[in-house]
């Protein structure tokens, strides 16, 4: 039988979400709480694989076990036995062909920029405080949202078929002293939202202009892009999935 975990963490902590050897990942120490609880080596396929430091609102990973177990019980010794940093929000039982990573439709990711000092949420949020012009961050979304190939935006020397991603909606949220940078599409690639965001406040900043944001994303050349974001300000917020998942 399949089930879905969804799960939310803080990434301080972790080196990302997949399982990678003398480091400590969000994958693997669910793995290990579940083995101990169900004395069963349990593997869990997460929905993609969130980067050192990157946080999620909503991941989801899916596992197979064949015996039988109470779903609230397990959610509940899980959450007790998880240390602060990882919350598991609900498991259920879905159809046995079903996949976290190859059946959700979209993907959302918010980065998050402070334009002040914020001794309370400088952790989980980048700090500008250069003045930025929103109406040309704005119309470079636009551009951006014109393309499929993302390959300028994507990390080097990344095991892919094809840079193509399909945008379904892009946007800043202005928020007091906050601006959030959303952004879901049916992929993404490695490193492709803080390669984004980099780009987009280089707009914002006057050092990118607008018909270069063109030219970048023709030249498919990482290196012609803006910076990479630092990964504490970016969070996972939603994985969507056909509704007869279940």
């Amino acid at each position: 039988m399949r089930y879905f975990l969804e799960i939310s963490y803080n990434g301080s902590t972790f080196h990302g979400w997949q399982f990678q050897p003398n480091a400590i990942s969000v994958q693997e120490t669910i793995e290990n709480a579940l083995k101990t609880l169900l004395k069963e080596e349990i593997k869990i396929v997460g929905a993609g694989r969130t980067d050192t430091g990157v946080h999620a609102k909503h991941m989801c990973a899916h596992f197979d076990y064949s015996n039988e177990f109470e779903l609230g019980e397990l959610k509940d010794n899980l959450n007790s036995f998880l240390n602060q940093e990882i919350y598991i929000k609900d498991i259920y039982r879905v159809d046995k062909e079903a996949h976290a990573r190859f059946s959700a439709t979209s993907r959302e990711y918010e980065y998050y920029i402070s334009l002040v000092k914020d001794v309370f949420n400088y952790k989980t949020s980048h700090l500008i405080q250069q003045d930025l012009n929103i109406k040309k961050m704005n119309q470079a979304i636009s551009i951006i949202k014109d393309y499929e190939d993302f390959e300028a935006f994507s990390k080097s020397k990344t095991d892919v078929k094809t840079y193509l991603c399909n945008i379904i909606s892009c946007s800043i949220i202005e928020k007091e002293n906050m601006l959030i940078f959303r952004i879901k599409a049916n992929r993404f690639l490695r490193n492709m939202v803080r390669a984004i965001v980099g780009t987009i406040l280089e707009v914002g900043l006057g050092k990118i202009s607008l018909e270069e944001v063109h030219n970048i994303i023709k030249s498919k050349d990482r290196s012609k892009a803006g910076p990479s974001m630092p990964a504490h300000a970016l969070f996972l917020t939603n994985i969507e999935y056909p509704s007869n998942i279940k």
